[in-house]
């Protein structure tokens, strides 16, 4: 029986491991220093860095983002949005994400992974928002859910991801009243 303490600090060693020295130079015996643990004890659980990685990437997609239910169009676009600027935000997010998405281009399985993490879960909350916003008479029928998702999340991501830069006052409040008038446009 493996014990779920030590699985646990292995997988925060992983994270911590990812943002130090990214996925090419992350190594087994790296993440293991950092546990605290030995080796067989990382190997006993996944068989490589790819796998354990993947499972990692697999386990946050599970827990998913949480859908919110404001009652309004606006207010829900904007929840998603401080909740994603937040996630994106925080440092070993900042230095994990850009990494995987760099190894994703190298390895079907990491992008299999990170599409799963950062775009099935994210698709299934806009897809409820959009919905909701139809029943409300606040979009009209057959409003596009990926389109909304492009609109919502293609800004933040640019500006958190991509172009590394901290967003500005006001900008999570501006970036919603912009994708909602795009949306009802």
């Amino acid at each position: 029986m493996l014990r779920e303490d030590v699985t646990e600090a292995i997988r925060t060693a992983v994270f911590e491991e990812l943002a130090a020295v990214g996925f090419a130079r992350m190594s087994i015996e790296g993440i293991a220093r950092r546990a605290g643990v030995g080796k067989t004890a990382v190997y006993r659980r996944w068989k490589s860095k790819l796998s354990l990685v993947l499972d990692l990437v697999g386990a946050f997609a599970a827990q998913g983002l949480p859908a919110p239910a404001t009652g309004s169009l606006y207010g829900d676009v904007r929840a998603l949005l401080e909740v994603a600027a937040q996630a994106l935000s925080h440092p070993v997010a900042s230095r994990v994400v850009p990494d995987l998405l760099v190894e994703a281009a190298r390895h079907p399985e990491i992008a299999d992974a990170v599409k799963a993490a950062l775009l099935d879960g994210q698709q299934g909350v806009v897809a409820r928002i959009v919905r909701e916003a139809v029943a409300r008479g606040e979009l009209p029928e057959g409003a596009d859910p990926d389109r909304a998702l492009d609109l919502v999340a293609g800004p933040l991501y640019w500006r958190l991801v991509v172009v590394r830069t901290p967003l500005p006052p006001g900008y999570v409040d501006d970036l919603a009243r912009s994708a909602v008038a795009a949306l009802k446009g």
